[in-house]
């Protein structure tokens, strides 16, 4: 009597596949009862759907990018995630607000959001998504912190990589990104939306670390991820020796 095994591979996302891959995604509305209505109106902005190669094959709302439903089924988009430091070479942290729908209260980088299907924030190649990504930061930037584009110019943001991560929010919601990780030194005004951001912090390296031991604290999983693995050393170089970190052209597979 002879047996055997059935191995199911997941089909790749493309160009030609995605109509078929996702012919029953999930664009229900119930999913959004009950939270804020600004939050709410945001989850329409129109993401850059890519495959694992963060080559763009389509669009597809903030909210249908986010639902668990369609993360599970691959949908996958591109985000950035912003570290500001001061002259101190401090890092300011934001919490995010009770508002917000995924990850709320959550402590995590500057700021972290999408470039969304607009004509200076996508792009096909590595440069061109670069560039969108540094367009769509400085856009956040302002939108969150109130931080004005003069005071975070598009020339001194460094890219260092990009990470391919997924993470669940609440069992509803949740993250599957290419995030891109842009540096950047100044020392701006922050006048928070507070809609979007419940505090902010400057820390050190040290202060970071000690947060990161408070059990009471919680922190975004992107955030966490990056600390854990890379953060603390760039840190370390980022006024001698970052030139090594940034550039870098393969994906980091944090899955």
């Amino acid at each position: 009597m002879s047996t055997s095994t059935t191995t199911t591979v997941a089909e790749p996302i493309t160009a030609e596949t995605i109509l078929r891959l996702f012919p029953d995604i999930d664009t229900r509305s119930d999913a959004l009862e009950g939270h804020d209505e600004e939050q709410i109106r945001l989850m329409d902005e129109v993401c850059i759907v890519t495959d694992e190669n963060d080559v763009p094959i389509g669009t597809a709302s903030k909210k249908l990018c986010h639902l668990m439903t369609n993360i599970n089924k691959g949908l996958l988009h591109r985000a950035f995630s912003v570290f500001l430091f001061n002259d101190k070479n401090e890092l300011l942290l934001q919490q995010r607000a009770t508002e917000k729908i995924t990850f709320p209260d959550m402590w995590t980088n500057t700021c972290c959001s999408h470039p969304l299907n607009l004509a200076n924030e996508t792009g096909s190649t590595l440069p061109d998504a670069i560039a969108g990504v540094k367009n769509a930061a400085r856009r956040k930037l302002d939108h969150e912190l109130g931080i004005k584009q003069e005071q975070v110019p598009f020339e001194d943001f460094r890219f260092l990589t990009r990470i391919h991560y997924k993470a669940p929010s609440d069992g509803k919601w949740g993250e599957h990104e290419i995030d891109y990780i842009l540096f950047i030194k100044a020392n701006p005004e922050v006048n928070a939306n507070l809609n979007e951001v419940r505090d902010t912090q400057w820390v050190s390296a040290e202060k970071l670390k000690e947060m990161f031991r408070d059990p009471s604290l919680k922190f975004t999983p992107w955030f966490k991820l990056i600390c854990e693995s890379m953060l603390f050393e760039w840190w370390a170089s980022l006024d001698n020796g970052l030139e090594k970190y940034t550039d870098e052209q393969e994906i980091r597979r944090m899955l």
